[in-house]
């Protein structure tokens, strides 16, 4: 799985005119999901996500969690996080899971953050959103987990 984490002032994703999901303080992540992917890997990343210093502290460093400030997530499925645009001018996807099996991990990933504590909404998974971030700092990080290999 591969995550782009922002952390946010505000976020909100937008279907057909309408807000389904929001948050004030804490990240939106745009979350895509890899053919092979387990739920071993989306539980490892909840705890990441969960645990990741990057708020400041009385100090101004960078050293509090989103549970330390009690923030919130808004997670968006986001396919093309896995786009190969290595050659010619149109990307290909090959590398991205099928819907089927995307959609259930990205699922699994929300409940993993909601069991970590953390305040969770979501987009619509295979709808066209429109994704608004106030991206404090800004502050952006890519995290990813490859599938551990069975050997």
């Amino acid at each position: 799985m591969r995550l782009v984490i922002q952390r946010v002032s505000h976020t909100a994703v937008i279907v057909a005119g309408k807000i389904v999901g929001q948050c004030d303080l804490g990240f939106c992540i745009l979350a895509g999901v890899k053919i092979g992917d387990t739920q071993a890997e989306a539980k490892w990343l909840a705890n990441k996500v969960a645990n990741l210093r990057v708020f400041e502290d009385g100090a101004g460093k960078m050293n509090l969690s989103l549970l330390d400030v009690k923030g919130e997530a808004l997670v968006v499925s986001q396919f093309t996080l896995y786009a190969n645009a290595q050659h010619g001018r149109r990307p290909d996807f090959i590398d991205a899971a099928r819907p089927e099996q995307a959609e259930p991990l990205i699922e699994y990933f929300v409940e993993q953050l909601r069991a970590e504590g953390i305040p969770t909404q979501t987009g619509v998974f295979r709808a066209m959103m429109q994704v608004e971030i106030h991206n404090d700092g800004p502050v952006t990080i890519l995290l990813e987990k490859e599938a551990e290999s069975a050997s």
